[in-house]
């Protein structure tokens, strides 16, 4: 059975990161310190030879992607894949919305006022599927849609002819993703509370069998 070694990397820091906005589907630049995230991350996987990069088609996950192959010693020949299966989430209307203000009518319906309180009473997969429902045009992703999406981009990633078993994969990924993959692969050792840092990296192994989360947020996964 093949597995493959995920590097999976939060975007650099980017205007709306700074000023606390939702940003799924919409894009904003890296800020000067978003840029250097992304030099970092690079810096601390130069030596690792990647068979393969994937990212989203936002630009924040292209730039980031590209600053880190860019410092790689060992991946000179690879190509950038994007897809838009790597998306975050989408917030629909919320879009751009101050992050506590949306949360907040999220949750309202269900008596809280919070994204952690939110996570705390039900789940991740919670999240999502109240936003859809507080969004007046109701385009938000919900937890089904979210995931028949990302499950499809692993799954493309998986059946790449080119990459065999052990073989290590950069992927660009975005902070609410990240807290999804910990919420439902994480096997309950892992804090959803907080988006992972910008340009943090979270080492995982994806197989047909699903994802096993190694590392998240700089930090080894404890038992």
């Amino acid at each position: 059975m093949k597995t493959l070694h995920l590097y999976v990397v939060r975007h650099g820091k980017t205007y709306f990161n700074r000023y606390n906005k939702l940003q799924g589907w919409g894009n904003s630049p890296l800020v000067a310190s978003g840029i250097q995230d992304a030099h970092q991350a690079g810096q601390k996987l130069s030596q690792v030879h990647f068979k393969a990069a994937y990212c989203s088609d936002t630009t924040r996950a292209m730039d980031t992607a590209k600053i880190i192959l860019e410092e790689n010693k060992n991946s000179r020949e690879i190509s950038l894949i994007t897809d838009a299966k790597f998306r975050e989430e989408f917030y629909g209307s919320f879009e751009g919305t101050n992050m506590d203000a949306a949360w907040t009518s999220a949750g309202a319906p269900v008596g809280l006022r919070t994204y952690s309180e939110i996570v705390d009473k039900y789940d991740v997969d919670k999240t999502k599927d109240l936003l859809k429902e507080a969004d007046p045009w109701h385009d938000a992703e919900n937890s089904e849609e979210f995931w028949q999406r990302v499950l499809a981009g692993f799954k493309r990633i998986l059946t790449n002819p080119v990459l065999d078993d052990g073989d290590n994969v950069l992927l660009i990924s975005h902070g609410n993703s990240l807290i999804s993959l910990a919420d439902r692969f994480g096997e309950g050792k892992i804090a959803v509370h907080e988006r992972p840092a910008n340009g943090s990296i979270s080492q995982m192994e994806l197989s047909k069998d699903g994802l096993t989360i190694l590392t998240y947020n700089n930090e080894p996964v404890k038992d």
